[in-house]
Order: C-alpha cells, then sequence, then structure tokens
C-alpha cells in the first residue's frame, strides 16, 4: 500500500470514528500507522516495542485494548492461529497467510482468495456461514535451511515435521554446518 494510500485510509478511518462517537486518539493513530507499516504480522508485544519508539509511556495494554477496537472496526485483522500468539495484519482486505511451523513467522500468500466458497458450503447443523479462514503452512526458507534431527543428520523434506526438529526453536539441536 503507498504512503497516499494509508493516509487516505487514515482519514477515513478518522472520519469514521469522529461520526460514530468513537474516539480517534493520537494513540490509536500511531497504533494503526505502525502496524500498517509492518508486513511480519506482530503480536502485541512485538507492536508495543515500535510504538513505544514514538510513544515512550505508551502501556501495553493500550495497545491491545487499540488492537481490538481497530479489529472491530474492521480496519485491521487479527490473526489467530490454533496454538500460537495472536497477530496482527494491517491490511483488512481480503487475503491468505502461510505459517512457518519453526518460527510461527508469517507472511502472505499470493493467491486470489476464494469469493464465493462461502456460498457454496452446506453444513449437517444448517450453519449459516460468514466467513472463512484458509492457512497454509509450511517452512520458511532459514528454518527449512537448518532443520536437523538430532542424530540423524538433515531431515528428508519429505519427513512429517515437529518443533522438536527444528533447530531455530531448539538451540540445543545444532544447526547444520
Amino acid at each position: 500500500m503507498h504512503d497516499s494510500q494509508k493516509q487516505s485510509r487514515l482519514d477515513e478511518f478518522e472520519r469514521m470514528c469522529r461520526e460514530g462517537g468513537v474516539p480517534f486518539t493520537y494513540q490509536r493513530r500511531v497504533i494503526l500507522e505502525e502496524l500498517q507499516t509492518m508486513h511480519s504480522h506482530p503480536t502485541a508485544a512485538e507492536l508495543f516495542a515500535v510504538v513505544r519508539k514514538k510513544l515512550p509511556r505508551i502501556s501495553l495494554g493500550t495497545v491491545y485494548r487499540n488492537l481490538e477496537i481497530l479489529h472491530e472496526q474492521g480496519e485491521i485483522r487479527k490473526l489467530e492461529f490454533g496454538g500460537t500468539q495472536s497477530r496482527w495484519d494491517g491490511d483488512p482486505h481480503p487475503h491468505y497467510h502461510i505459517r512457518c511451523l519453526c518460527c510461527d513467522r508469517i507472511d502472505n500468500v499470493r493467491y486470489e482468495p476464494a469469493r464465493d466458497v462461502e456460498a457454496s458450503v452446506s453444513t449437517p447443523g444448517n450453519f449459516r456461514v460468514v466467513g472463512h479462514h484458509l492457512e497454509f503452512i509450511g517452512m520458511c526458507q532459514e528454518c527449512d535451511a537448518n532443520l536437523i534431527s538430532p542424530g540423524l543428520g538433515k531431515l528428508n523434506k519429505n519427513q512429517p515435521l515437529s518443533k522438536a526438529a527444528c533447530a531455530l526453536k531448539h538451540p540445543r539441536i545444532p544447526k547444520k554446518p
């Protein structure tokens, strides 16, 4: 997203907040601006560390509360992958992600989101489908290059993966020479 697009989105969000009676604070603006510049899909704590450089007196609780408000307003996406901390995405438009099984790094995937999948799903419990999540999983290049198994050497790329085998997550497992 270009700077002019980001500024336009910020201005539009500020207008919507004011019309809806939701305060648009300087803290909220900084949190949103910083999140929109980060492409790492940070946790609240990671974003807090960045925001604190501009707002040294901000608390982690304030960052959490503002992220939830921004999410409820549709300005950002909350990414919840099983067994990991929530991550935040400054791009609210529909798109998919890929997550590294070792280091939990998350990247965007260049794949057009399925637009009509919700309408084509039938459920045995008569659910009203309102959305879907598709998570691709794999190994980032760095983890893949360092993945070895103790006593076995580098793992075969076709072997099932486990976090226990990840050299980056578990420093006791030596990296390949």
